[in-house]
């Protein structure tokens, strides 16, 4: 099955509003009413992403995505969020979630979330298919940008990473765009997930 985004929400409505809104973008789809419908068609060689509830009726949106974590799972997963689950929704992004959008959502912010975790996907299917490993992809950056790399994984902002490098903070942004450029990544939260993906070259 080609990628695609697979919606998972116990509310018919919001898994009718979210086709349509997806069809009307060009993005293929396919939604499942519960956590064990999407079991049951998983794969480990499906492609594309998951936009997933948090909170269902039966298994809920965390406990689905910790189950797919221990099976393995590659694709990106952006959680659908009340209010009240925003930290939860955090506690899974430091797990490797890809992102969490709260209800009620902007309908196009949402679909250009969905559109920049599937390209997550895709790069990573072409990294794994060309065998390109960690070592090669870091081959591309400088020193430079691969001390500016390591800061940005570790979370610190531009200002911090300006003072440990003893640099300008102009500067650290300039090398944060270049190995953003070089590696094909608009967020460090891809840029994590793409070196993740290479590691298992």
């Amino acid at each position: 099955m080609s990628a695609r985004a697979w919606l998972i929400d116990d509310d018919e409505a919001i898994r009718d509003a979210l086709a349509w809104l997806l069809a009307s973008r060009g993005v293929a789809c396919t939604a499942c009413a519960s956590a064990e419908e999407f079991l049951a068609r998983w794969s480990s060689d499906i492609g594309g992403c998951i936009v997933l509830d948090i909170r269902m009726a039966g298994m809920s949106g965390a406990e689905l995505f910790q189950e797919l974590r221990q099976r393995g799972n590659r694709l990106p997963v952006i959680f659908l969020t009340g209010h009240g689950d925003v930290p939860m929704a955090v506690a899974a992004i430091k797990q490797g979630a890809f992102d969490f959008v709260e209800k009620p959502f902007n309908d196009n912010e949402l679909v250009d979330r969905i559109i920049a975790a599937l390209e997550v996907d895709a790069r990573r299917r072409a990294a794994a298919g060309s065998g390109e490993s960690k070592q090669a992809l870091l081959a591309r950056l400088t020193l430079r940008e691969r001390q500016v790399m390591e800061l940005v994984l570790a979370g610190k902002y531009n200002k911090v990473i300006a003072d440990e490098l003893n640099i300008s903070m102009r500067t650290v942004e300039v090398h944060r765009a270049r190995l953003f450029e070089k590696m094909g990544v608009k967020t460090a939260v891809e840029l994590a997930q793409l070196l993740a993906a290479a590691d298992e070259n």
